[in-house]
């Protein structure tokens, strides 16, 4: 089966078109993640799994084009007929459970890559951009640090923007004067304003903006040109981000693809790493 015949992708296609509201895109997101499960759901199961209220639901279903939730579960029963899930009847513990969800963010990033264009698209433009800004704020700054980190063994110009506050437009600007053509962004919840506001700025200054973001449905999906979801695990305290990381780790390699010395360039970092001592083994 292809990304495009798979449940998420069937969703996403739903809720397309639509500007729905952040408690209805938190809906859609809940949706996504357990779309086997979902034409099997009663609006009260859904709210539950959602974290809203059975009414706003209901208004979720309605702002889609549907008279109501069992109108829209009926509909995606027709386009999506299977059996549900089945429950695990196992005794995974608490924190077996939370890996359990993250391989399944994993799986279903698998099937979305399916269809490498838009990842190979991003890559050419991120390739071509000299400087290349990177931004990560808050939840999302270690996922910045570290593509940053290793794009800058293959890519000429690479510029970290993790912190926030008023200088960050600043550094924007910096670089659209010094040439960039584009700026990479990931996106985790929660959302900061601050990155919206950046993304908003770096568009207006002629930048394209790729994102890597946790739900097609994320506040920044109209802020950017380039949107590459990939979920969160939220089974934890503290969200877990395996799959964002691994979706980098793919755009990646996708600009290197797109940079012809980026070979050459990490054979160079280990001849002199090796003259150096850097590494122990």
């Amino acid at each position: 089966m292809s990304a495009n015949d798979s449940p998420a992708a069937r969703l996403q296609a739903l809720f397309e078109g639509h500007r729905l509201t952040p408690t209805q895109r938190r809906i859609a997101h809940s949706m996504v993640r357990r779309a086997a499960d979902v034409p099997f759901l009663s609006s009260v199961e859904l709210a539950e799994l959602a974290g809203v209220s059975q009414p706003s639901v209901t208004r979720f279903a309605v702002a889609l084009g549907f008279d109501g939730y069992p109108a829209l579960r009926r509909h995606l029963r027709e386009v999506a007929p299977a059996e549900p899930a089945a429950a695990d009847t196992g005794s995974s513990n608490e924190y077996q459970q939370a890996v359990e969800s993250e391989i399944d963010n994993l799986r279903q990033l698998a099937e979305a890559l399916a269809d490498p264009a838009p990842v190979r698209r991003a890559g050419r433009v991120l390739a071509g951009s000299r400087p290349l800004p990177v931004l990560g704020l808050r939840a999302a700054a270690a996922q910045a640090y570290g593509f940053a980190y290793f794009a800058a063994k293959v890519h000429p110009d690479v510029r970290l923007l993790h912190e926030g506050g008023s200088m960050l437009h600043d550094r924007i600007d910096g670089a659209v004067r010094a040439g960039a053509s584009a700026l990479l962004c990931f996106a985790l919840p929660r959302h900061p304003r601050e990155v919206v506001a950046a993304l908003d700025h770096a568009r207006q200054a002629g930048l394209t903006v790729v994102t890597v973001a946790d739900s097609a449905f994320a506040p920044v999906a109209r802020h950017s040109d380039v949107l590459l979801p990939a979920a969160v695990g939220t089974a934890l305290s503290f969200d877990t981000a395996c799959a964002p990381m691994l979706l980098g780790r793919v755009l990646l390699e996708a600009m290197c693809d797109e940079l012809p010395d980026a070979q050459a360039r990490l054979e160079e970092f280990d001849a002199k790493a090796a003259e150096r001592g850097l590494f122990v083994d």
